[in-house]
């Protein structure tokens, strides 16, 4: 189910016993359509400067990574000092215990859809009830994972979800199976390894909205699991980009033509992710999770499990093989629940096979999406020595960021401190917004615009880079060019681009895998 990592998400057993001091009102509004003209295919994402922007951060601040000087100029607020909330954010417990029981739960009317997985299991996912009216269907959408336990009724959660809202994006909760009183119909909860249900989500927001680009934000468990996945899809997927001149026998006027073509294996990419509170190394973690005061989090959230097991456990009922359900029913920590049943369920040989093996420390070096991680250097539940910064240094698509203080799913800090949004969240959206923008401003680009008639020309070149990522937001006209492909094996097909030759998605073959020859 979930793993060393009881790190994760803390912030819902904490405080789902209690009611919150305040609640945060808010009103919800539609924000207008983007206007989309050509779609530009670009090799990287473009640094443009967003207002307001630095190209130097504070020194109260640790930001590294391969992907700072691409990245660092879209936010805002990184040139400013980090100044935790007076007494509460000078101790890492107490910014713990207080963002949990004390951070006002915003008001959000939900709408949710259940999502049958392919092995008969179930997850929920929560929209903002009335989306579908009020958002044009190329909106951004932004898919969020809590930490473990966590769901839509964390605060951390809703006030990403308004933040994220207000900004004209399509948010969705993603509710792991248990979690949020989403429903248990098989006898697997979910782990820190496991792909497949945020596999399966992420495709099915994909088909449903195939014009809008797709993003993700992930906290704590849900960090882990986000940066696991998107290291184990840069290897079942290629994008190259292609660059064509032609050049016209009649006028010798020369176009350059560049299209992005995505090998098949990977339909519904996600455009950008962003890690909050990551565990990383999940052995580590676990050995601070059983010292001193963390033991109170330990208790919590092995607590919160239980009770989501206890909820489901006639699923288990004569179940046998290696599973020791009176030791998970009654666990008194996360590691002897995940000894009990989480390991087991998923085929690791003890827990310290699980933890190690479900580490996204070690994928970090193969993400392939733009990927920002924020830290906290005091985070008593994601130990800050376990972050991988020398990957995250060589990565050319990520960016770390390590606030000196905030605790875990804390960040008391910022304009809106002590009961409104972490620090984080604009810090986020500054990120979101940067690579939406870029985005639609930059995918398809023509040298110059094509007239709507016929062109016959030779081709000069063929450049192919590996990107990120793939997702195309809009349709794009393109005169007819007859275009002659030759298969290894000696075959040859015509193909015409014509009109919108492209729509929703790019074609599924890959430019290397052919001989081109364009009259």
């Amino acid at each position: 189910m979930v793993g060393a990592y009881a790190s994760f998400g803390c912030a819902t057993p904490l405080s789902t016993s209690l009611r919150h001091l305040s609640h945060l009102s808010s009103t919800l509004t539609p924000s207008k359509p983007h206007q989309f003209s050509a779609l530009r295919a670009t090799a990287t994402i473009a640094a443009a400067k967003m207002p307001g922007s630095s190209s130097k951060s504070h020194p109260s601040l640790e930001v590294i990574g391969g992907a700072v000087n691409t990245f660092l100029p879209a936010f805002k607020t990184l040139h400013l000092p980090y100044v935790p909330y007076p007494f509460i954010g000078w101790n890492c417990h107490v910014e713990t215990i207080f963002a949990a029981f004390f951070r006002s739960l915003p008001d959000v009317r939900f709408r949710r859809e259940c999502l049958r997985t392919r092995d008969d299991g179930a997850v929920a996912l929560d929209w903002v009830s009335g989306d579908d009216r009020n958002l044009p269907s190329n909106s951004p959408v932004l898919i969020l994972l809590p930490g473990l336990t966590g769901g839509s009724e964390d605060t951390y959660v809703r006030h990403m979800l308004l933040r994220g809202r207000s900004k004209g994006w399509r948010v969705v909760v993603f509710n792991s199976r248990g979690c949020g009183n989403s429903p248990v119909t098989t006898a697997q909860f979910y782990s820190a390894s496991f792909l497949g249900d945020i596999s399966e989500v992420v495709e099915h927001v994909g088909n449903r909205y195939p014009i809008a680009n797709l993003y993700a934000v992930g906290w704590s468990l849900g960090a882990n699991i986000l940066s696991d996945m998107w290291a184990s899809l840069s290897s079942k997927f290629s994008i190259m980009l292609c660059s064509i001149q032609l050049l016209d026998a009649c006028s010798s006027r020369k176009w350059t033509l560049s299209v992005l073509y995505c090998n098949e294996s990977f339909s519904c990419p996600l455009a950008g992710a962003i890690s909050l509170c990551n565990p990383f190394n999940l052995i580590i973690a676990d050995e601070d999770f059983r010292k001193g005061f963390n033991i109170v989090y330990d208790k919590a959230l092995a607590n919160a499990l239980c009770k989501i097991f206890r909820r489901h456990a006639l699923l288990f009922e004569d179940i046998g093989g290696e599973f020791n359900i009176p030791l998970a029913a009654n666990a008194k920590s996360v590691r002897e629940f995940d000894d009990g049943l989480t390991r087991v369920s998923f085929g690791f040989k003890s827990v310290d096979d699980y933890y190690s093996n479900s580490s996204s420390s070690d994928s970090i070096k193969n993400v392939s999406i733009p990927l920002l991680c924020i830290q906290a250097e005091n985070d008593p539940i994601a130990p800050s020595r376990g972050i991988p910064r020398e990957d995250i240094q060589k990565n050319p698509n990520c960016m770390l960021i390590v606030t000196p203080k905030g605790g875990h799913l804390g960040w008391v800090a910022g304009g809106e401190a002590p009961l409104g949004a972490p620090w984080t969240d604009p810090i986020v959206m500054d990120f979101l917004e940067h690579l939406e923008q870029a985005r639609v401003s930059s995918f398809v680009t023509t040298s110059t615009s094509l007239e709507d008639a016929n062109v016959t020309g030779t081709l000069h070149q063929v450049e192919s880079a590996k990107l990120g990522n793939c997702h195309c937001s809009e349709s794009f006209s393109l005169p007819r060019v007859p275009l002659l492909v030759s298969s290894p094996e000696g075959g040859q097909n015509q193909h015409h681009m014509r009109g919108k030759y492209f729509k929703g998605r790019f074609t599924s073959f890959s430019a290397l895998e052919f001989g081109w020859d364009i009259r």
